[in-house]
């Protein structure tokens, strides 16, 4: 054990990043966003539709996890900045945090038998453990990203195996678990997608994740009073993280409806819904080469606006779908659009991390990635709410089965095209007033 943290201890990065290290750091995409999607895309689903709870009470549960986890974002991220251990800023916090993470997002799936109630308060408190080590283990792990990769080509480059393996956990957390849950059931399914995050974390933790040795003054900690001044007065960060917190809205919202949308709408088996989630993410990793290309050649502002425009005007084509298939060949556009996405928006907040550094001589990426979280996780909040109006609106009863009103598929067919594409349309307004116009500064 000795010998172990002594070498944690002492790993520290001098120069640019191995392509092994940099492979290993981005395998830790894979079960972030295994869990992250998986919550995102069934959670509500499996309360409302398995388990019978109203859908205004799951609203308001998640209305509470989402408050919990935008609270805990600037208080963790501020934290990670100030605090100094022999093992570094991040490091101790992601792995203490591991182990609790994969446990609680397990145990999510797993409730015993409950009445309503029984329910809602166990939701509430497994949430609430997860919320905090997802925090913890998430946010530090974003952090190292501008300290690990420091331009905006390493960044590119550096980023895309990291996508690439979010993209995978994606595909097998929103698209992988409906085949899971019709094979073994949903706790079987909490089981295996918990084993294999379990594995890719230690794996991401100790051949990825190394600190750099930041200079004396740029990492000495920040007053509380002037994080708040420096972060909010930022002229970048202000557009950028209101653009983040509508498209990350949008994309909870398609996420979250695509359930519903196959079932009610195309008249589909629920486990179809493999299909419609497959092909916006199978698409979405050739993608990720592609935008890292653009970037390149242009820059974050210009590539991000660009990709915006594509995501948004693709989702709009679930109007029209009246076969899985259909909807299937949307979801191609749709993740072509999503790669960029995916691709650019940590480019461009470790952007701003850059100017901020030069302008305060701190390294704040903590504070920015909590202030980022605590307001995109304002995504959360935004689609159950969605998911409860227009549910709730046209009419939608659990207990009727497929023999919805005809209501029904008109709601849901605007929760899954016109809401997202509203939202996109506003992220893409703030990314043009976000005013860095260069590749690096």
């Amino acid at each position: 054990m000795t010998s172990l943290t002594t070498r944690l201890r002492d790993r520290r990065l001098d120069a640019a990043p191995t392509r092994a290290q940099a492979i290993a750091f981005g395998a830790s995409g894979f079960p972030t966003q295994l869990m992250a999607q998986t919550f995102s895309a069934f959670v509500v689903y499996f309360y409302v539709s398995h388990l019978g709870v109203a859908p205004a009470w799951v609203a308001a549960a998640m209305i509470a996890h989402g408050v919990l986890n935008a609270v805990l974002n600037p208080v963790v991220g501020a934290l990670s900045d100030r605090i100094r251990t022999p093992w570094g800023r991040r490091i101790p916090w992601i792995g203490l945090g591991i182990v609790p993470l994969v446990v609680a997002f397990a145990l999510v799936w797993m409730p015993p038998e409950l009445p309503t109630a029984g329910l809602i308060v166990w939701f509430l408190i497994v949430v609430a453990v997860y919320d905090i080590a997802f925090v913890v283990v998430v946010l530090n792990i974003s952090a190292l990203f501008p300290e690990i990769f420091r331009t905006t080509d390493e960044r590119a480059r550096g980023n895309v195996p990291r996508q690439i393996f979010a993209i995978l956990g994606m595909v097998l957390g929103t698209a992988g678990a409906p085949a899971l849950y019709d094979s073994i059931g949903w706790p079987g399914m909490a089981l295996v997608l918990s084993a294999v995050c379990l594995v890719l974390l230690v794996w991401s933790f100790f051949g990825g994740m190394i600190e750099r040795r930041v200079p004396e003054a740029a990492s000495e900690a920040m007053r509380w009073g002037d994080q708040l001044k420096y972060t909010f007065a930022n002229r970048a960060f202000v557009p950028y993280v209101l653009g983040s917190l509508f498209i990350q809205t949008s994309i909870a919202v398609i996420l979250a409806a695509l359930p519903f949308y196959v079932r009610y709408s195309l008249g589909a088996a629920e486990g179809e819904a493999s299909l419609l989630l497959g092909a916006i993410f199978v698409t979405a990793i050739p993608s990720i080469v592609l935008w890292s290309a653009i970037v390149r050649r242009t820059s974050p502002r210009a590539a991000l606006l660009w990709s915006v425009a594509v995501f948004g005007i693709s989702v709009l084509g679930y109007l029209l779908p009246s076969t899985v298939l259909a909807a299937a060949l949307i979801g191609v556009a749709v993740g072509v659009g999503v790669g960029g996405l995916l691709q650019l928006l940590e480019v461009v907040l470790a952007q701003i991390i850059d100017e901020d550094a030069t302008r305060t001589g701190h390294r704040r990426e903590g504070a920015y990635f909590g202030v980022n979280g605590f307001v995109v996780r304002g995504s959360v909040v935004l689609q159950a709410v969605v998911a409860a109006v227009v549910l709730t609106a046209s009419g939608f009863d659990a207990s009727l089965g497929d023999a919805q009103p005809e209501a029904v598929d008109g709601g849901i067919r605007v929760m899954v095209a016109v809401v997202p594409l509203v939202f996109a349309a506003f992220a893409w307004l703030c990314f043009w007033l976000y005013p860095i116009r260069t590749r690096d500064l």
